[in-house]
Order: structure tokens, then C-alpha cells, then sequence
């Protein structure tokens, strides 16, 4: 049977390698959202303020989820 101490210490490289790979989601995230957005304004210069508002707004949404992997690394660890 493994000891506890060696465990723990499973677990905490576990943690860590889950936040690296939560951290993904969130970046591809942000590019896709940055990228629609230029694709909006090469289409309609016109809109560039709006859209630009509208990325801000996405991108704040989509960094959250990296917030909540921190939170969820100290919370489980």
C-alpha cells in the first residue's frame, strides 16, 4: 500500500500540470475571440469602436475561466 505522505505528493504535481492545462483553454479562447474581431473590422471599419468593446467584454468572460482554475488549484490543494 503507498504511504500518504507520497500522495500528497502526487497530488500536487497533479494540480499543478491540471492549472498548465487549464491555462490552455482560456488562451485559445482569447485568440479566437481577438481574431473574429479583426475579421469584424477588416469587413466593416466602420464598426471597429463596437467591436472593440464587444472584444474587451469577451475576453474579460474568457479569462475568468483562468481565475477559476486558480482558485480551484488553491481550493484542492
Amino acid at each position: 500500500m503507498a504511504d500518504i505522505s507520497t500522495l500528497a505528493e502526487l497530488s500536487g504535481n497533479i494540480a499543478t500540470v491540471g492549472y498548465g492545462l487549464a491555462a490552455i483553454g482560456p488562451a485559445i479562447g482569447v485568440g479566437i475571440v481577438v481574431g473574429k474581431t479583426i475579421e469584424g473590422v477588416a469587413r466593416q471599419p466602420e464598426l471597429a469602436g463596437r467591436l472593440q468593446v464587444l472584444m474587451y467584454i469577451g475576453i474579460a468572460f474568457t479569462e475568468a475561466l483562468a481565475f477559476i482554475g486558480i482558485a480551484v488549484g488553491f481550493i484542492f490543494t
